[in-house]
């Protein structure tokens, strides 16, 4: 029973990162700012205070459409980066393979 309940808990957890929309982000960072509690928040929502506070840094003073393109950058930068990554890996193995002619 008690692993069962332990891998329900895991995917909780795995899941928590993509389970709230923009929209519902900007919805609780409203939320808050129209006067309502954050413990009051995180506990409606299931969210740690870090969690809010970390998306209140992030996300304070934009809107959801904003908020979609910064992580659609967010997502071509780490493309971009791995794509960096392999072709310096590519160009260092070719270096070495004609240095050692």
């Amino acid at each position: 029973m008690n692993e069962n309940f332990l891998s329900v808990r895991i995917e909780e957890i795995l899941m928590k990162s993509d389970r709230f929309s923009d929209a519902q982000i900007m919805g609780v960072i409203r939320q808050a700012e129209g006067g309502v509690p954050v413990p009051d928040l995180c506990r409606e929502h299931g969210i740690s205070n870090a969690t809010f506070y970390r998306w209140r840094a992030k996300y304070g003073g934009m809107d959801a459409s904003m908020i979609s393109q910064m992580k659609a950058l967010e997502e071509e930068n780490r493309r971009l980066k791995r794509m960096y990554a392999d072709l310096s890996m590519q160009t260092d193995i070719l270096k070495e393979a004609l240095g050692k002619k």
